[in-house]
């Protein structure tokens, strides 16, 4: 019994690459293009999702102290404010 359904995708330009691999003879199927596409895509995620967790970790290990978050905003707001003023642009 199949585990998955049929579906419609309208790849636009990007039909161009899976013809290529088609032609190729690298895949037999649209469809197994499309799976090795989305483990590529698995495996991408998961290598930022761990490159994430390890910064946050490195956030959470830091000894210095924090920012107060007004603080932040506020440079951030005045930063901004100069940019616009510099480029002729009121906000």
């Amino acid at each position: 019994m199949r585990t998955s359904k049929p579906i419609t995708v309208t790849l636009g330009s990007q039909q161009r690459g899976v013809d290529a691999r088609l032609e190729s003879g690298a895949y037999d199927s649209a469809s197994e293009v499309l799976r090795a596409a989305l483990r590529a895509l698995d495996r991408e995620e998961e290598v930022i999702n761990q490159v994430m967790r390890a910064k946050i970790q490195e956030a959470l290990n830091d000894p210095r102290p924090g920012r107060d978050a007004d603080e932040v905003f506020d440079r951030v707001e005045r930063m901004h404010a100069e940019r616009m003023k510099a480029a002729g642009r009121d906000i």
